[in-house]
């Protein structure tokens, strides 16, 4: 399977740098078995501290799972060192935003939750623990006395 990126497509509006935060943000996925084709019913979600051991002793990945129809282990990776900001210029362009490592799993969908942090444009205001579930998100700079948004999220995969 290889890597699969995750690109994320936002309007941005006075707002920079929204990234995922830290090593305990959740990455909810729906996966499906590269073997038999089986989809994830429930949301399952990557961190990046987490890691369980391959079979056999071949490393670690961020979840190893059986396949619940086929019995199949497959795992499934975050690339720490692909996670990227969107910023104010990627705004409405379709951007990698982070990268995993596929073996036998694959994300098919991907649903943005709490976790997410940005900036003010031009103030640099921190804005903390966004929720995108909703696909929509504002808040109001003080710094700046202008409101802030994310707006109209969506994603797709691409093969890396």
């Amino acid at each position: 399977m290889g890597r699969i990126g995750l690109q994320l497509r936002a309007t941005l509006e006075n707002i920079t740098g929204l990234r995922a935060a830290g090593e305990d943000f959740r990455w909810y996925l729906k996966l499906k078995c590269g073997n038999c084709g089986e989809v994830s019913e429930k949301w399952q979600y990557l961190r990046l501290m987490d890691s369980a051991p391959l079979k056999g002793g071949r490393g670690s990945a961020t979840m190893v799972q059986k396949c619940k129809l086929c019995s199949r282990e497959n795992s499934i990776d975050i690339i720490s060192q692909t996670i990227k900001p969107y910023n104010a210029e990627d705004s409405e362009k379709f951007k990698t935003i982070v990268e995993f490592e596929c073996r036998g799993l694959e994300p098919v969908d991907f649903q943005p939750q709490a976790g997410f942090v940005a900036e003010g444009a031009e103030s640099g205001t921190p804005f903390n623990d966004i929720n995108l579930l909703e696909k929509d998100w504002n808040d109001y700079d003080e710094k700046t006395k202008e409101s802030v948004g994310i707006y109209e999220v969506t994603h797709k995969f691409v093969k890396c």
